[in-house]
């Protein structure tokens, strides 16, 4: 079976109104295989994320996908943990991959939500800042659901500290 190392960021913002996330629209709808979703849900939303390239430790991984595929920036607080599964190639071999994703909190640094390449087009429809409240809601995918769980609650300990 093939290995893949993924990570990815739950960049958190202090807005007017709360605490808010940015997640993309991915522009390939999920294959068969992919994890199931609720299908009252209109759209798929996800954290952003992406192989960790050779040479590049996956903090540094999480940062840069979360550049190109949201256009912020943003810097590392805290790692919040990995999920592990496994998943069928839709395209080329077919061949069945094991694949770990670690995911970091961070902090918004600049940079405006969606000002993005137009060559990650191909691969984000659109990214957005949703309430952090409504993230566990919106986004499709169980695992990335219990990384905002875990995000909320660092965030709840550290503004009680």
């Amino acid at each position: 079976m093939a290995r893949e190392i993924s990570a990815g960021g739950v960049v958190v913002h202090r807005g007017a109104e709360g605490w808010q996330v940015a997640v993309i629209e991915p522009q390939k709808e999920p294959s068969p295989a992919a994890p199931s979703r609720k299908t009252s849900q209109k759209m798929l939303l996800a954290l952003p994320k992406g192989l960790v390239d050779p040479g590049e430790k996956p903090e540094q991984t999480a940062i840069r996908e979360v550049r190109e595929e949201t256009g912020v920036t943003a810097s590392l607080i805290v790692k919040l943990g990995d999920i592990k599964y496994a998943y069928v190639r839709s395209w080329g071999d077919k061949e069945r991959v094991f694949k770990v994703v670690s995911f970091y909190l961070l902090r918004y640094e600049s940079g405006r939500i969606d000002d993005i390449a137009p060559e990650m087009r191909i691969e984000v429809k659109r990214a957005l800042w949703v309430p952090l409240e409504e993230s566990i809601r919106r986004l499709t995918y169980r695992g990335e659901k219990d990384m905002i769980r875990r995000a909320e609650a660092y965030l709840r300990e550290v503004e009680l500290s």
